[in-house]
């Protein structure tokens, strides 16, 4: 049976120059109305705790969170997605370094800019600021991964930095780190001090 997880890896072979009849047949099937289009998994994994937390079904709604693998591929998946393809609203999350290019993408796809949610850093950064450094620090522990925290704050790079620097480096660290504590801050969140680019993504879905 079709479900937004096979849309989503038909979407992804259509970026890399395969076949676009699979993704377009599996759109009006589910049917599919929303892209949410983000530079990683561990966004995907942040997005889809938040949107559990408050119970909802993203997928249910007919919207595909979709990691592109990279800012710089968003003018290929707009193109592919938005109003000069499939035709569904588009939406996601950024960075701020990467704001040009989502913004020069959109535009190229006839897509609206204004849509897009920056984060002023990352996403980590801002669930960092959110939680709090004594919180995060509560968690890491709390996943196991305090003794690996250790060793990576006696590295001489470290010095210099604040410690929400110092974290926002560590969960980049280790392959699949950010993916596991996209979700596992995002639960941590208390309701009212959800990031505002998070926060506002989800109530524009």
């Amino acid at each position: 049976m079709a479900d937004m997880g096979s849309f989503r890896e038909a979407v992804t072979a259509w970026a890399a120059g395969g076949p676009g009849d699979p993704p377009r047949e599996l759109a009006a099937r589910l049917p599919v109305r929303v892209a949410v289009l983000l530079e990683g998994p561990s966004d995907a994994a942040a997005v889809s705790a938040l949107a559990a937390s408050r119970g909802r079904d993203l997928a249910a709604e007919g919207v595909c969170v979709l990691p592109m693998g990279g800012a710089m591929s968003v003018g290929r998946f707009a193109r592919l997605l938005g109003p000069p393809g499939l035709g569904l609203r588009l939406t996601g999350l950024c960075d701020e370094a990467e704001r040009r290019y989502y913004t020069r993408g959109l535009e190229r796809a006839s897509a609206a800019p204004q849509r897009f949610f920056v984060c002023a850093a990352d996403l980590e950064d801002e669930l960092i600021r959110a939680l709090g450094v004594t919180r995060v620090k509560e968690i890491v522990r709390a996943e196991g991964d305090l003794r690996a925290l250790q060793t990576f704050l006696r590295q001489p790079a470290q010095r210099g930095r604040t410690s929400q620097q110092q974290l926002r480096r560590f969960l980049g660290t280790t392959k699949g780190r950010k993916i596991h504590y996209g979700r596992v801050l995002v639960e941590a969140l208390d309701p009212d001090r959800t990031p505002a680019p998070l926060d506002g993504l989800l109530a524009s879905l």
